[in-house]
């Protein structure tokens, strides 16, 4: 990592990019070195991801072409132009000493493929391996990314993956050539807190082992802080700042870096608070930053009401691994008796690792998911004994949001037909007319315009589709809001936004919510208790204060020991998981021990091992 004055490996100089007669990237220059790491930051539709595949040459396969400048890599061959090389040379750069890691791993992968042959397939293609040494390659490979049961996976398909693994498995596909240069594109946004720690650390230390190049595209200032050297700041498809990681964090210039960095949510900085707090935002208006809204605290719990929700001795379980006879031979142990209320006006936090029950509770409370014992009951009555009229009403009352807007919106109807919808379903309005208006009232209720209405979802970026997707939970009515990861694919400075749009609403109309994250500095924020699951038990629940103020379980220590900081004066050494990583899939009759909960503090329970 010294800074002689060796070429860059990765050159870009004065690159235009443009769609059509649309320019979405004018006149960008920047470097990267060896072993050094460059973050791209800026919010959606900056251009930072088509600069990443202007790189690669894949803009110019969706109708990009570049009007202006070069990108010189200094390539096995000799120094190349890659604006203008050709695609066979392309093919043989790609994955070999350019690897990139994309956003959407269920995308990138091959659905009819199984994962170890999609990873044996680079290692065959440019490193000339044996099929069966490919497949150990890959096996080593996904236990680098620290994968359980590695062993097995390699037989199975993308769909049998959670998104945390399935991403995991992409950056063990990039890494399998040894790039000397790696381009990630968002690679941990749809990682929990504990694995994106591993994975940064993966890809740190490989970078040290190999002198390999990271060009880091995110929205994370906490994964900045912690991972670039240098920083290049985009806005509206141009570059506004750029410098090291320690000079853009400690003295940024330009305004829209300022207001990127004050729209970060930071772990702690609620300390003392008993309840959550909606804070003033800094948001651009044009050119210039403005302070929108006031301080308020979110004191809107009705702990003395009558729960919302309760969910009582909660197990789910799936049956998988069918023997040579048909019968089961081992059950993924989802959710293991878990109870918890939700009160009006109340937000509860779901918060753990991937895989460790969060979605399975919030599928299973909506009925998408049966459940395997334990009782639920919606406003006092048992969800198992409703009928059918009793069911529809609670369809109507608790609503989900999906963590990825644009798989729940319909690509072929309007926006205004998709909020409408359930309107229409529920028989809650009569005429369309008056359904009209309370369509044009949601938008602009989340912040967009009537006019919105009569576009499509592929017309909006990732955090306008999910402003579409609250207007059109609320557009029944609901009582309680299933939240699932709502807020991980969104930009800091339009995740911010959508959290005090989400307190408001609470405030107003006096909704209940279960907030399922892996954003500890976001569930700091927003919710009044919080749970933490581990292998679908709950280890720790209490209020907000108690679980991030004085965190009595071990588990609840790491998960907030993780959490990237935004500071890159702060030294981070995170040790390392070891060991086997434990798996929810036991074989039948094997029951996992039950964790007994103990009274720590009024409120504040913990769990002792069993």
């Amino acid at each position: 990592m010294t800074g002689e004055p060796s070429p860059p490996l990765l050159a870009v100089d004065n690159l235009s990019v443009a769609f059509g007669p649309s320019r979405v990237v004018e006149n960008l220059s920047f470097s990267v070195q060896a072993g050094r790491t460059l973050a791209i930051v800026g919010e959606s539709g900056s251009g930072k991801s088509v600069t990443s595949l202007s790189v690669m040459r894949l803009a110019d396969m969706m109708g990009g072409q570049f009007p202006t400048g070069q990108v010189l890599f200094e390539s096995r061959q000799g120094r190349i132009d890659l604006t203008t090389a050709t695609q066979k040379t392309m093919r043989g750069i790609r994955g070999k000493e350019i690897a990139m890691i994309f956003q959407e791993p269920m995308t990138s992968l091959n659905p009819v493929f199984t994962i170890g042959d999609q990873i044996a397939e680079v290692l065959i293609l440019h490193e000339g391996m044996s099929k069966q040494a490919a497949l150990a390659e890959a096996k080593r490979l996904l236990d680098m990314v620290r994968l359980p049961d590695a062993a097995n996976l390699l037989a199975r398909y993308p769909h049998q993956l959670s998104g945390g693994m399935r991403q995991r498995v992409m950056i063990a596909m990039a890494l399998a050539c040894r790039p000397k240069l790696l381009i990630a594109d968002e690679p941990t946004t749809a990682l929990d807190v504990t694995i994106q720690a591993q994975i940064l650390t993966i890809i740190r230390e490989l970078q040290t082992e190999l002198g390999m190049a990271v060009i880091f595209i995110t929205h994370d200032m906490g994964v900045v802080a912690e991972m670039a050297d240098d920083v290049v700041v985009m806005w509206k498809g141009r570059k506004v700042e750029e410098g090291t990681v320690a000079d853009i964090f400690a003295r940024p210039q330009h305004p829209y870096t300022q207001t990127l960095l004050a729209a970060v949510p930071k772990l702690g900085s609620m300390t003392g608070e008993a309840f959550p707090k909606r804070l003033p935002l800094t948001v651009m208006d044009g050119d210039t930053p403005r302070l929108v809204g006031g301080e308020h605290v979110q004191d809107t719990a009705r702990y003395g009401l009558p729960p919302v929700l309760s969910v009582r001795d909660l197990v789910t379980r799936f049956n998988i691994k069918k023997g040579i006879f048909g019968g089961v031979t081992h059950r993924v142990h989802a959710v293991e008796k878990v109870s918890f209320d939700i009160h009006p006006g109340e937000t509860l936090a779901l918060v753990g690792e991937s895989g460790s029950g969060k979605s399975t509770i919030g599928r299973t409370i909506q009925q998408l998911q049966k459940e395997t014992s334990g009782t639920i009951l919606f406003g006092g009555r048992p969800v198992s004994s409703m009928n059918g009229t009793e069911r529809q009403k609670l369809r109507q009352e608790i609503q989900y949001i999906f963590q990825d807007p644009f798989a729940s919106l319909d690509p072929r109807k309007t926006v205004g037909f998709s909020i409408a919808e359930p309107i229409r379903t529920h028989a809650l309005i009569d005429g369309s007319k008056p359904i009209q208006k309370r369509v044009d009232e949601l938008l602009e209720r989340v912040g967009l315009t009537s006019a919105h209405a009569s576009r499509y979802p592929h017309e909006f970026s990732g955090g306008q589709r999910q402003r579409v997707c609250i207007a059109r939970a609320l557009a029944s009515n609901p009582k309680l809001i299933i939240a699932d990861e709502a807020l991980s694919a969104l930009d800091v400075s339009i995740q911010a936004q959508i959290l005090n749009l989400f307190m408001e609403l609470q405030e107003q109309q006096g909704l209940s919510y279960l907030f399922i994250s892996h954003d500890m500095a976001v569930v700091e924020k927003m919710s009044h208790r919080v749970a933490v699951l581990y292998l679908g038990q709950v280890v720790e629940i209490g209020t907000r204060q108690q679980i991030f103020e004085t965190p009595a379980h071990p588990y609840t220590q790491r998960l907030l020991s993780a959490v990237p900081v935004a500071d890159p004066a702060r030294a981070r050494n995170r040790a390392m998981l070891e060991g086997e990583i434990p798996s929810p899939i036991r074989r039948v009759g094997d029951e996992p021990a039950i964790f007994k909960r103990t009274e720590i503090a009024p409120g504040h329970f913990v769990a002792s091992a069993a």
